[in-house]
């Protein structure tokens, strides 16, 4: 994606639906040009084409949610992908870092992935890797498989990294989510002992959320940006967990 689609792509976020004349005056490009962008754009599920215009997908999606602040969220992913060896096979939890994450190992390495993320999923359907989508109850507004045969599956599968996604952390409290069952997919996952990430952005800590995602030793690794504050940089070191910061993109 280059930087006008990314342009393209925060005037459809924060304007809502957009004309292909003012996009084309917005980046000084031709209508041709902007509607082929927007093709390609609709192809990779980041927005919907009608008529003229552009407009957001709804915005509880994956899609919508990954496009904000998408320059950091795509350096995330990049380190991240940097720490995944080629032929290795890695699980991907749900979330639009996840999501990043999995299209950028996709495109640059040879990996099976297995995901609870149906979004995931699909998103990888024209690519090589192989992918594995665990079953489950089928949560509609997270597009995630979660509940006990959810569980059953984590079990029987053999992953030597897993990413995840958290909604809080505090020092009190360690790393939280918002959804209980989403949660205990995350808990199940951790309880196989493999090298789990934390991937995400800064503005996670800090917060806090019912459900706890744990104990934090069971983590290694946390991947977020130069807005994680000193003293919560510190206090993960201390518990034993590897941290990496990455610079926004300038």
């Amino acid at each position: 994606m280059n930087s006008r689609q990314q342009i393209i792509l925060q005037m459809v976020i924060d304007t809502g639906r957009v004309s292909v004349v003012e996009l084309a005056k917005a980046t000084g490009v031709s209508e041709v040009t902007i509607r082929q962008d927007l093709n390609l754009l609709e192809k990779m599920s980041f927005l919907r084409r009608a008529h003229g215009y552009a407009e957001p997908l709804d915005s509880e999606d994956v899609e919508t949610r990954m496009m904000n602040n998408y320059a950091l969220k795509r350096e995330l992913a990049e380190f991240a992908a940097s720490l995944v060896n080629n032929g290795e096979t890695v699980f991907i939890e749900n979330g639009s870092s996840n999501a990043l994450l999995a299209r950028t190992l996709a495109e640059q390495k040879d990996v099976t992935i297995v995901t609870v993320s149906s979004y995931i999923a699909h998103l990888l359907k024209e690519t090589r890797s192989e992918v594995i989508l665990l079953g489950g109850i089928y949560q509609k507004k997270s597009e995630s498989m979660v509940g006990p045969l959810t569980r059953q599956y984590v079990q029987q599968v053999h992953f030597s990294k897993a990413f995840i996604g958290i909604d809080g952390w505090q020092p009190e409290t360690g790393f939280t989510g918002r959804d209980m069952m989403r949660s205990d997919v995350v808990n199940a996952v951790l309880e196989k002992g493999c090298e789990a990430i934390v991937l995400t952005d800064s503005s996670k800590f800090g917060a806090v959320h019912p459900y706890t995602m744990g104990p934090v030793s069971r983590f290694s690794r946390v991947i977020t940006d130069e807005g994680l504050k000193q003293a919560h940089c510190e206090r993960l070191q201390h518990d034993g967990l590897i941290v990496d910061i990455v610079s926004k993109p300038a």
